[in-house]
């Protein structure tokens, strides 16, 4: 039998490791990665900073943290904004695994130094589109071909970084920081009831230079969700996996 010691991080010792959930509207989810993470035997705790939700001053009693999109900047003045993207700089002391995707990945971006910006031309990327994985990548894991995007900013990659993924449009697309953090732009998270939802009540930006229009965004869902779903079961055990706090066990 095997006995965690007191000198583990709090989250051993309850009954199921907590994932941090970051999210920025009401109606906000987690989508696919939350399902895929409760499936996996995690317990998500579910904040909403915008809202007045307060963050953890550690990451103790986190396994690690994920920090969703929304339709706000990175670059926008809100005081939550602002909490968010200093806040980071929590699990990457700690070398707690964390997780930026869209506008958490912007965030991260920003939180070491690096701009985020509007496409030169006024392109987004709105709908599915080819992903490309670089040597670093390709070491990592298996990429999709293709994701879904929701974006019309992008981030220059940090300093201290390095590149995993790139799209024609936008080029900086996946990045990690050390072995524990990663700014993923597209959204894996996504499922059906979720494309349908956002392709309504967004549907002005499906108009906007270079985006797609709500007919492909749930075709290509059927089309392509399957090979995201292989990379993001695989990701997540990755992700988790990659955790560097110090732990002592004893037999």
């Amino acid at each position: 039998m095997t006995a965690v010691t007191n000198s583990a991080p709090q989250y051993l010792l309850g009954s199921l490791p907590r994932i941090l959930i970051i999210l920025h509207q009401h109606n906000s989810s987690s989508g696919k990665l939350g399902q895929m993470l409760r499936a996996k035997g995690f317990d998500l705790d579910i904040r909403r900073p915008r809202y007045g939700e307060p963050l953890p001053e550690t990451m103790d009693d986190h396994a690690g943290a994920v920090i969703f999109g929304g339709p706000m900047s990175a670059n926008d003045p809100d005081d939550f904004i602002k909490r968010e993207i200093d806040w980071i700089g929590v699990p990457l002391a700690e070398k707690a695994p964390f997780l930026g995707l869209c506008l958490g990945a912007q965030m991260l971006a920003k939180h070491m130094g690096a701009a985020v910006t509007a496409h030169p031309q006024g392109c987004v990327e709105v709908g599915f589109y080819d992903l490309q994985s670089t040597d670093a990548g390709d070491r990592l894991t298996h990429w999709p071909q293709t994701v879904y995007q929701w974006h019309r900013e992008g981030f220059e990659l940090p300093a201290d970084s390095q590149l995993l993924a790139t799209s024609e449009m936008f080029e900086n697309q996946a990045f990690s920081v050390g072995d524990t953090a990663y700014g993923i732009q597209f959204h894996s998270e996504l499922t059906y009831a979720m494309a349908c939802r956002w392709s309504v009540k967004g549907e002005e930006r499906t108009h906007l230079p270079g985006a797609q229009q709500r007919p492909a965004h749930l075709s290509g869902w059927v089309r392509h969700d399957p090979a995201v779903r292989q990379w993001l079961d695989g990701f997540i055990d990755l992700w988790t996996a990659g955790d560097r706090r110090s732990c002592s066990r004893a037999a």
